[in-house]
């Protein structure tokens, strides 16, 4: 435990800033998944919907440096190509 002023201010200071980055990301990995759940289903309308919001949330975590900028593009990107991948593939056939 620190015993200087300024350090054990550093302690408090460095707590609050990592439960702000844990939530911050943990809001933008939640929303990968569900976007991910909804490719897997084959609901890629729903997927379309939801990723305008998982882009903002994604770009927000870079613009507060929690990922780094080229991550937060790489996970953009690689959630766009999912979705593309998905609309491209062939429907399962249903039989009846």
């Amino acid at each position: 435990m620190p015993n200087i002023k300024s350090a054990k201010k550093r302690v408090i200071v460095n707590t609050k800033k990592t439960e702000n980055n844990k939530t911050t990301r943990s809001a933008f990995k939640t929303e990968i998944k569900k976007i991910e759940a909804l490719v897997k289903e084959n609901k890629i309308e729903e997927a379309k919907a939801a990723l305008p919001n998982a882009f903002k949330l994604i770009d927000i975590a870079a613009s507060k440096n929690v990922i780094h900028i080229k991550a937060a593009a790489h996970k953009k990107s690689k959630l766009s190509k999912k979705i593309t991948d998905a609309e491209k593939a062939p429907k399962a056939e249903v039989k009846e």
